[in-house]
């Protein structure tokens, strides 16, 4: 394991000949079985009375790359990537509903040189995605390891939580190692090692503290992600998106506000499997009026946090 908290088997992409879920021989079946292993139950980033953004920001192509590694560097965002030709920045942004996050939104970035637009989509309902993964549907673990390894599903019932200064040290601590030791939070957020446990297990239940598992996706046989914008009348909107996150391609399906209420993270081997998938199982969604994709070009950053690149010792170039 990986002081950040992402499985050793995403780097050794070690292949024994047998083709995994993408058909790449790239990771083996252990490697699937540890990577949906860490997805049914790990720690990771979080989200707590909070909207989520989904923004598209245009780019003159010069200062798109610029633009987007300031995105990654801000606590609030996630999933940054180039898309489009790299004149189109895609982003996850989290705005606590009490504070005034949407700055960034609607006043920063439109204000940043060669940024020649930006569109916000609200999520209003997510049919897969957070503590699911694609990984959840290779058939790596059988059922049987599933029910042994799945926390309990948070509960809609459980009453809200209120963040403290201490949970939001422990959020920070789990960012840099996902899979820190109990006592290195304890020292991180001045608890006990069993009120920690204890204040995990409250978050978790609350459905705030989730684990989420950033891998290799080419090494798995994922050569292309494609962006879907699909446009679905609304009385059929809640079948389509039930459907979408059925599909094997799709990693993450929500609802959202805008003309395009219906977005989906679409992987697939290449191109010509994003055809088939695009004039199968899309062209079959129920109530579809149209349809826009985006290709993504470089992956910038996933679900944690971008840390700043070790500087060359003096003297040493690299």
């Amino acid at each position: 394991m990986k002081s950040d908290g992402k499985p050793e088997a995403a780097d050794r992409g070690r292949g024994t000949g047998e083709a995994g879920p993408g058909g790449s021989t790239g990771f083996d079946g252990l490697d699937h079985g540890l990577i949906h292993a860490l997805q049914l139950d790990g720690r990771a980033p979080f989200s707590c009375s909070a909207v989520q953004w989904l923004v598209r920001v245009q780019c003159t192509p010069d200062a798109a790359a610029a633009v987007a590694e300031a995105l990654a560097r801000r606590p609030d965002t996630s999933w940054v990537s180039l898309m489009s030709g790299g004149t189109e920045i895609s982003a996850m942004c989290r705005a606590a509903r009490s504070d005034h996050s949407e700055a960034l939104l609607l006043q920063k970035l439109p204000r940043t040189p060669s940024v020649i637009g930006v569109t916000a989509h609200c999520q209003l309902h997510q049919f897969f995605g957070g503590p699911q993964g694609l990984i959840n549907k290779s058939g790596a673990l059988t059922d049987e390891q599933i029910a042994r390894l799945s926390p309990p599903p948070p509960d809609p019932a459980a009453t809200p939580a209120t963040l403290t200064d201490a949970d939001r040290r422990l959020f920070d601590a789990l960012a840099r190692d996902g899979r820190a030791p109990l006592a290195e939070l304890a020292a991180a957020t001045g608890r006990s090692p069993t009120t920690v446990r204890r204040r995990c297990a409250e978050l978790r239940a609350n459905g705030v503290l989730y684990y989420d598992v950033d891998y290799d996706l080419p090494q798995s046989g994922y050569g292309v992600m494609v962006a879907l914008w699909l446009s679905v009348e609304p009385a059929r909107l809640a079948a389509a998106g039930e459907a979408m996150a059925a599909h094997p391609e799709v990693g993450y399906a929500c609802a959202t506000t805008g003309p395009h209420n219906l977005f989906a993270s679409v992987l697939c081997r290449n191109v010509g499997a994003v055809y088939r998938y695009l004039t199968t199982r899309v062209a079959a969604l129920p109530g579809v009026r149209a349809m826009e994709s985006a290709p993504r070009i470089r992956h910038i950053k996933g679900p944690g946090p971008v840390f700043p690149s070790p500087r060359p010792a003096p003297g040493r170039h690299r």
